[in-house]
């Protein structure tokens, strides 16, 4: 496989908004967890569920990294 074809694979705004949210409600839950809050706990979960939602309604929506929406940045 060359470098090209995977050159922009995931570096997308709807792959990096997904991964945003999954990694904010992640690390809500575990500092919840770790002061036994149990409310916040469940509800960063289901933010952490929603995260992939979003990012596939945000490739859908043209934000994907084919989308006509999405321009690639040039690598360094």
């Amino acid at each position: 496989m060359s470098a090209e074809s995977h050159d922009s694979e995931g570096n997308s705004p709807a792959a990096w908004t997904a991964v945003i949210i999954m990694l904010v409600a992640f690390t809500v839950g575990t500092i919840a967890f770790w002061f036994t809050i149990v409310w916040v706990v469940w509800a960063s979960a289901v933010v952490f569920a929603i995260g992939p939602v979003v990012g596939l309604l945000l490739a859908r929506a043209g934000y994907g990294v084919n989308g006509p929406k999405y321009s690639p940045k040039a690598h360094s």
